[in-house]
């Protein structure tokens, strides 16, 4: 078989209904250090599937994979694959990839990412979370009040989130564990629309704003894979009603899938009646206010009597329940409300769940604090589309009042910046100096897009309002000279941020030691000077 016969099709179901993981036998995972991959490879591990896997280069997460017992080789070669009778890849791997080669001309069943992770969720109460942006926070601060506060069936949950969850002491835990209950709470990838292949009992959809439009070409695709996916729920669908995404969807879904839809909102008189008057019920979201020096956030969710009790009468009050947040942001009040919900679907009383959330950390590299040195703070945060990163900036304005927001942006995708460079320069705008940095190319090649590059962000600031007007926002390519350069501007008080999903997270560590070499280089200086006038 030769490469050019190599199909890979992220959108086809490679299982039948009735399989189950103890059909894989020995798995072989392409790029298992993927924040995705290697979550799915110790969940089969931890059911006693037989893992192995190759990638490019050493990691935190290739280093943890050997550590359980599972076999990684570094670098991807044809003789990986031997022995393999499934072979798993994502969206990352091209048809050429050598062991793709080697696995299809050995006749191995060749299958993504998506299969392995809808085999684990039809084994259990499934809940996925899907959505432009959210999706990782949301699935581990459900998965976060289920481990803290389920009991019998919601006790010990499955979940597999694709990146790392803070701790309270300030430490990460990963974001995958095969749990012994009856619970998988799954991050639904929407990039590629594999996530159309789940059937979980609840499907969460945070919002769906439009992205990944290289795969999808327009809004309208993007929004019908939605439809597509939360018809497949064989429960509840719990959807955000603050975004005009989210409610073209909720305009397109079947009768019956409205019908067991929930939808949640900060503004529910402003919903629209075609969506109001079709969908189940209606859980308002009444923002109160936020902390600002601890960035907590304090809000309460109105769910109506008769979702939590069939027997109740329509005219019963809704339950008001109280939420405090550790995290700040409205977005993480509307992501709370989404995890409460899907948790008292599942039968927790929802005070309970609430009560869990209080002390979620947030995923890492979601607001994550990275150091403070001489009043200087610099936070790495994952945000990589316009409208993250305007959430991001708002919360950092409530939580940091008056101090000045530095920002060191790594945009992710030449499409992405492409399609979305205007956008962009508006949320980064909210910001009081930004260096766009190189772009974190992943699957895509330079060569396919021409001129585009941090300079196409900064060309695409022309005209936004800003203050000052000039001089806010500059293309530097070099990325540890970018950092250097925030950090030489830095004053007591300033707030310095590593932004975007690629390697712009290594630069915390970077401003962090700039900034202790030069907390240092000032206290030699007072030192000697207090030496001369003695």
């Amino acid at each position: 078989m030769t490469e050019s016969t190599v199909v890979l099709d992220p959108t086809h179901a490679s299982f039948a209904p009735g399989e189950t993981v103890s059909d894989l036998g020995v798995t072989h995972f392409i790029g298992i250090g993927g924040a995705g991959m290697s979550v799915l490879a110790e969940m089969l591990h931890e059911e006693g599937v037989a893992v192995a896997g190759s990638d490019r280069e050493e990691s935190a997460k290739t280093d943890r994979l050997k550590e359980l017992g599972i076999g990684v080789r570094i670098g991807q070669k044809a003789e990986n694959v031997a022995g393999a009778r499934t072979v798993v890849f994502s969206s990352a791997i091209k048809p050429d990839n050598p062991e793709i080669v080697a696995a299809a001309a050995a006749g191995e069943r060749i299958v993504h990412r998506s299969d392995i992770l809808a085999l684990l969720l039809n084994a259990k109460r499934g809940v996925t979370v899907a959505g432009a942006h959210g999706k990782t926070t949301t699935s581990a601060l459900l998965s976060h009040i289920l481990v803290n506060a389920g009991t019998g069936d919601l006790a010990d949950p499955s979940y597999a989130i694709g990146g790392s969850i803070q701790t309270p002491d300030g430490g990460v835990k990963d974001g995958g564990h095969a749990g012994r209950g009856g619970v998988l709470v799954a991050e639904a990838d929407e990039s590629d629309g594999s996530f159309e292949k789940y059937t979980p009992e609840i499907a969460i959809i945070t919002n769906a704003e439009p992205d990944h439009l290289d795969h999808y070409g327009d809004a309208a695709h993007y929004h019908a894979a939605f439809v597509e996916h939360a018809g497949h729920a064989r429960g509840h669908v719990v959807i955000c009603g603050d975004d005009a995404g989210a409610l073209d969807v909720i305009a397109q879904l079947p009768d019956d899938v409205a019908a067991r839809t929930i939808v949640y909102t900060t503004a529910p008189a402003d919903l629209p009646a075609a969506v109001s008057g079709r969908v189940e019920a209606v859980v308002a979201i009444d923002h109160e206010r936020e902390a600002a020096e601890s960035g907590a956030e304090r809000f309460s969710i109105a769910i109506p009597a008769g979702l939590l009790d069939r027997e109740a009468p329509a005219s019963a009050p809704a339950r008001i329940v109280p939420v405090s947040l550790v995290i700040s942001g409205i977005h993480n009040a509307r992501n709370a409300t989404a995890a409460i919900l899907a948790a008292a679907l599942l039968g927790m009383d929802p005070d309970v769940a609430a009560k869990a959330a209080a002390d979620f950390r947030g995923a890492a590299r979601r607001f994550q604090i990275r150091g403070v040195v001489e009043g200087v703070t610099v936070v790495d945060d994952y945000a990589h589309h316009p409208t993250e990163i305007a959430a991001l900036l708002d919360a950092a304005r409530r939580r940091y009042p008056g101090a000045t927001l530095r920002v060191l942006f790594q945009p992710h995708l030449f499409s992405r910046t492409k399609f979305f460079a205007r956008e962009f320069a508006e949320a980064l705008s909210k910001a009081d100096d930004v260096i766009v940095t190189c772009i974190f190319p992943a699957r895509e090649k330079a060569e396919d897009f021409p001129g585009v590059g941090g300079q196409t962000v900064v060309d695409a600031a022309a005209g936004v309002a800003h203050d000052p007007q000039d001089d806010w926002i500059h293309a530097v390519p070099d990325m540890c000279q970018a950092a250097k350069m925030l950090c030489m501007r830095a004053h007591r008080g300033d707030v310095l941020f590593t932004v975007g999903a690629g390697d712009v997270t290594q630069m915390a560590t970077v401003m962090l030691r700039v900034l202790e070499a030069h907390r240092e280089m000032h206290q030699i200086h007072d030192s000697a000077s207090s030496a001369e006038r003695q």
